[in-house]
């Protein structure tokens, strides 16, 4: 059996179990190469790349690529993406692909086919994704997810400071921008067990919220830790579907390499507060 040969939503829930539910990131940030004595090139960045992997897949139930800074080194840097989910994926880890990718029609199918189809060497085991041209604009990558046993977070409520403007808005429906997606993601996941494979991502500093968090998805929480984001937050704001949430950290462990005994004790501590949820 293959890691596509079961649903998403089921194999975060037994990874999840086994490892806890920290998310963590793979940022190489050029204040994080520096950091690591490293130059910012594409020969710094494969070995910091490569050193979190080899760190952080033996150690979290996932791991989130950010796709972004290793797309900035061209084509040598996206080779290095293909090395770093490979081997999070042969280490026991997902890795959710962070992307946020949002268009429509054969472009948003384009990139679905890039990261969801198990023949491209990018294929994840799950994306983020924005919503922002409307929810049907993402359904592309949402019917590959699901086709291949992939999953799909899509944006919802962001806690950066412009993200309001747009998530707290009113549609037609009278519900917010938010609660369309929250409710699309609900829609989607109805039925499925031990967990739907299509998430949301909500800040874990977003504040109170009468949004319906509960969709039977998992939830991507970035902002928890050096953030302002607290484990007590976590509970107050996700309630009870506070187990179905992937408190996310990047720079608060990488911040410990390059090391690998200390990145991955670095996880466990943070597993450790999160027992429990």
């Amino acid at each position: 059996m293959t890691q596509m040969d079961t649903g998403f939503g089921a194999r975060l829930r037994a990874a999840v179990d086994a490892r806890g539910p920290l998310c963590v990131g793979i940022d190489p940030h050029a204040s994080l190469l520096e950091a690591w004595g490293l130059p910012d090139t594409v020969d710094g960045l494969e070995r910091f790349a490569l050193t979190a992997t080899e760190a952080l897949a033996a150690e979290a139930s996932v791991v989130k690529p950010q796709s972004a800074f290793f797309e900035r080194f061209g084509s040598r840097g996206v080779a290095v993406l293909e090395q770093v989910i490979a081997g999070c994926r042969e280490a026991g880890a997902l890795v959710l692909l962070d992307v946020k990718r949002g268009d429509i029609g054969s472009t948003a199918q384009a990139y679905a086919d890039a990261y969801l189809d198990p023949r491209s060497p990018l294929a994840s085991d799950a994306i983020t994704a924005s919503p922002y041209l409307g929810f049907g604009s993402v359904q592309p990558m949402v019917d590959t997810a699901l086709a291949h046993g992939a999953g799909v977070f899509v944006l919802a409520l962001t806690s950066n400071p412009e993200g309001p403007q747009v998530q707290h808005a009113r549609a037609a429906t009278g519900r917010t921008v938010a609660g369309e997606v929250l409710a699309a993601l609900a829609e989607g996941n109805a039925g499925a067990e031990p967990l739907g494979s299509l998430g949301a991502v909500v800040g874990a500093t977003i504040g109170e919220t009468t949004e319906q968090l509960d969709f039977n998805g998992p939830i991507l929480a970035p902002g928890f830790g050096a953030q302002g984001g607290t484990v007590d937050d976590l509970r107050r704001i996700f309630g009870p579907a506070v187990g179905n949430v992937l408190p996310s950290l990047s720079r608060e462990v990488l911040g410990q390499g390059p090391d690998v005994a200390a990145l991955r004790d670095a996880v466990r501590r943070v597993n450790d507060q999160l027992r429990g949820l």
